[in-house]
């Protein structure tokens, strides 16, 4: 999917540790460069940046850290649900956490799936490569 305006196709990242934003940006990059990563550091300003793209401009996966500062991934994913140009777009929670009561809510969100963070580089490659696996093309 080619977004107007953007010269690659968009994925939008709720994240606050760089250690993850970079590790997962290089894993995308790597798997296909065909895609931008674009991250934000807190659920609030992710909300924002998301109501000031044009109703064209969306991206093509979303993915959100549970506990991201402000607003919460799940809390994310709850004001998106009630915005309908938001529906279609795959999107996924990932914790640190393996937390059964996490998963649950996030799942029952309607969320794609709810992932534990990778904590060595092989494995970011893995979980990106199934993160791009819910992309339509």
């Amino acid at each position: 999917m080619q977004l107007s305006g953007h010269s690659k196709r968009l994925i939008l990242l709720a994240e606050d540790d760089i250690d993850d934003q970079e590790l997962l940006e290089n894993a995308i990059e790597e798997i296909d460069p065909t895609w931008q990563l674009v991250c934000i550091p807190n659920g609030r300003k992710f909300v924002k940046y998301l109501d000031s793209m044009g109703e064209g401009d969306v991206p093509a996966l979303m993915i959100l850290d549970y506990n991201i500062p402000e607003l919460t991934g799940v809390e994310v994913v709850k004001e998106l649900n009630d915005q309908g140009r938001f529906i279609d777009i795959p999107k996924i929670i990932w914790s640190t956490s393996t937390s059964p009561v996490f998963k649950a809510r996030s799942i029952e969100l309607g969320v794609k799936d709810y992932i534990t963070k990778p904590n060595d580089l092989a494995s970011f490659l893995t979980t990106a490569r199934y993160m791009l696996s819910f992309v339509k093309e």
